[in-house]
């Protein structure tokens, strides 16, 4: 089978994108390990597929898979290459779309200055719909890893988010916490870990560990947490400027039961056809 795709990313956090609306897509976890593969397959984070809508009000339908192979939820940097895509690809001539997710509806929209705004929706704060183990929903939660006693916040972007505040991001141990984190049996559905360092009222710098790919150069969704974790504990105001190592993303969220809206770039890198076994 031979699959036409496109190669894009947002801030380093890369992505390959397949149109299902025009080719016939058959997806295993094995080939999308095979294709997310950075030695023999074309290399990515995660792999996104353009669907025709499932339901009425909406334009696409957007499903991501992880590097593992694994189907998730939401991913806010491939949101905006998604938008990106289609109106590259002709198949959409609006400034703002409506996407089917797994985690419901977003509104990636267009911007004359080439920079995409998606509208991330509400985020959930309640630790059993995150999901999260815990009796209670408090901002600030004790969680042990490795013998360590940890203080995190748990959210959902629609996809989960387990975002803790470090004196140096630079130092911190991603690689060996973020993993332990992910897997941790208070989060039923392994989690992404954020590591949040405050630079100044209007400005955090971040690393995340990302469930299914390991740490990335950025992750859109888990800026969006970081941001709405480090508002709730009173350490920065709206709109706050997110530094990763691929860039800078914009965030800016109004407070519970407001949606969070996410802006930054989405760069098409090269485009190509594979064979499929």
């Amino acid at each position: 089978m031979k699959l036409r795709f496109t190669k894009m990313h947002g801030l380093g956090n890369d992505f390959v994108v397949i149109d299902a609306t025009r080719q016939a897509v058959e997806l295993t976890p094995e080939r999308v390990r095979y294709i997310a593969d950075r030695h023999f397959g074309v290399g990515c984070d995660q792999l996104l597929v353009v669907e025709p809508a499932g339901q009425a009000g909406v334009d696409f339908r957007y499903r991501i898979f992880n590097a593992d192979g694994g189907e998730v939820e939401q991913c806010g940097n491939g949101a905006r290459c998604f938008a990106r895509f289609v109106a590259d690809k002709g198949l959409s001539t609006k400034a703002e779309i409506r996407v089917e997710t797994q985690a419901g509806i977003i509104a990636p929209r267009l911007r004359e200055d080439g920079l995409v705004t998606v509208n991330m929706g509400v985020p959930v704060l309640e630790s059993a719909q995150v999901p999260f183990v815990s009796d209670s929903d408090a901002v600030v939660q004790a969680l042990e890893v490795d013998g360590e006693r940890i203080a995190i916040t748990a959210v959902s972007m629609g996809n989960p988010h387990a975002v803790q505040v470090v004196a140096d991001v630079d130092h911190a141990p991603v690689d060996r916490l973020g993993a332990l984190i992910e897997s941790h049996p208070r989060f039923p559905a392994r989690v992404n870990a954020g590591f949040v360092q405050v630079a100044d009222a209007h400005r955090i710098r971040l690393r995340v560990y990302e469930r299914g790919a390991g740490e990335t150069l950025a992750c859109g969704t888990g800026a969006c947490a970081a941001v709405v974790a480090s508002i709730l504990r009173e350490l920065v105001t709206s709109p706050v400027r997110v530094e990763t190592r691929g860039g800078e993303l914009e965030i800016a969220w109004d407070g519970p039961g407001t949606p969070v809206l996410m802006t930054g770039p989405a760069v098409t890198v090269f485009e190509g056809e594979m064979e499929l076994a």
